[in-house]
């Protein structure tokens, strides 16, 4: 999925940036998922990092639903596992470990969310394969990718090859300092 050498990841050692009160003030992660998350459902979060976004996807689906925290670092996982040991959460949070190509997932999710991410992958093409065959018929995908990284072009081409993998655009919510989009699955 990702190359372990692409300096464009976040390494563990900045983790801390990635999780933090003032984040959580300026991409709180309840008003930016409240509108595509249910109880019940079984969520994807790839490039869950120190897991900002996991514990609060994992408190919002209650007893009735799980998230797979997925990375590419055991560093950024093993975070997420202490951050979530000896409490409830750890058994609504499946953490899986990505290969450096391919996601590896076998479970189907009905959501998937890839926060900051897609723009690490050198391969966008195989990652949105991978992506459809993980999501349900109808499931929903929302991308957010930061400005100050990836161009207003390089999303909308990004954009062009989901909607040609058989997504369709629902929402193009707005994101602090970011652009994002959800698409769904087109059901066969």
């Amino acid at each position: 999925m990702m190359k372990a050498k692409n300096n464009r990841i976040c390494p563990v050692e900045r983790a801390g940036g990635l999780d933090n009160s003032f984040r959580k003030l300026l991409q709180d992660p309840q008003k930016i998922l409240k509108p595509y998350i249910s109880k019940g459902m079984t969520v994807l979060d790839l490039g869950c990092g120190p897991g900002f976004f996991t514990v609060e996807i994992a408190k919002m689906l209650s007893d009735s639903g799980r998230v797979i925290a997925v990375d590419l670092q055991d560093g950024m996982l093993e975070k997420v596992s202490q951050k979530i040991k000896g409490t409830e959460l750890e058994k609504r949070i499946k953490l899986h470990k990505c290969q450096e190509e391919k996601i590896g997932v076998k479970d189907k999710v009905d959501f998937i969310l890839a926060f900051y991410m897609i723009h690490e992958v050198p391969n966008q093409e195989s990652l949105f394969e991978e992506l459809q065959s993980i999501l349900k018929p109808g499931g929903k995908l929302l991308i957010v990718e930061p400005k100050f990284h990836v161009s207003g072009k390089a999303f909308e081409e990004m954009i062009k090859k989901l909607t040609s993998k058989g997504f369709d655009i629902i929402d193009k919510p707005k994101v602090f300092l970011s652009r994002s989009i959800v698409l769904s699955l087109i059901k066969n």
